[in-house]
């Protein structure tokens, strides 16, 4: 396990992009199955009141730092984190590296159709990478035996190196506790909404809104029904967590 510094309510990965598929690269080499997950400020809120998730956070091969804020409190606490790594600038970057080293991807998650176009996109873009499945659960499916058992055979059939799991937090994180050693497959990536980056339905921040920490508020734009709760009433909680736990 990479060694891990304290970030407010958990404890981070602190590493640069490069690093982090390095370290995929060594997970990739063990023989044991892995798990990689990311916070950001929405995930730091839900593990303060849900020990599971703050379990499966504390127990991941690797945690990686998803959003500018939390940046910003690393610094405020002293330890600062090298550098934000988003989902949907590190998926496609070890997309890019499953490529070069003959590494199969598999997608779970995302409407129907979505991960299937995300496919498309990505072996357009990088013409050596295998995506050896890819698969749009139904709603619920994770209450369903029946269902799970399938998409456990489906994984396992097409045995990839790594995969992609983009259900959102905590389903996908308490997903891949509940069935990672039921499925075929080396490293477990929690990818939240990236699927739908990678189909190319829903546009990325410009990079200086990104820089400047205002991703989220480019995606309220977006989304301002499904995301307002969220950013304006769920996130706002992390303020009494930074006091909670700054001294620590």
């Amino acid at each position: 396990m990479i060694k891990r510094q304290r970030l407010l309510n958990t404890y981070v990965s602190n590493l640069t992009m490069t690093e982090a598929v390095k370290a995929v690269d060594d997970l990739l080499l063990l023989e044991k199955k892995s798990y990689i997950v990311a916070v950001n400020v929405d995930v730091l809120t839900k593990i303060e009141a849900d020990k599971k998730l703050a379990g499966i956070t504390k127990n991941a091969d690797i945690v990686l730092v998803d959003g500018k804020p939390l940046v910003w409190f690393s610094k405020l606490e002293k330890r600062p984190v090298k550098e934000k790594i988003s989902g949907s600038d590190f998926v496609p970057t070890i997309c890019r590296r499953a490529a070069e080293t003959n590494r199969s991807i598999f997608i779970l998650g995302g409407k129907d159709g979505v991960a299937e176009k995300a496919k498309r996109r990505l072996c357009k873009k990088y013409p050596k990478l295998k995506i050896v499945g890819t698969y749009a659960p139904p709603i619920g499916f994770e209450k369903d035996i029946k269902e799970n058992d399938k998409i456990n055979k489906m994984i396992s059939a097409a045995k990839p190196d790594i995969l992609i799991v983009c259900l959102g937090c905590p389903k996908q994180e308490k997903w891949i506790s509940d069935n990672i050693n039921k499925y075929d497959a080396k490293l477990s990536v929690c990818a939240g909404a990236t699927v739908d980056f990678l189909a190319g339905n829903v546009k990325r921040a410009p990079r200086w809104m990104s820089d400047f920490g205002l991703e989220w508020f480019y995606r309220f734009t977006q989304e301002p029904k499904r995301l307002f709760k969220r950013y304006f009433v769920d996130d706002l909680k992390i303020i009494k967590i930074f006091l909670k736990y700054k001294d620590r």
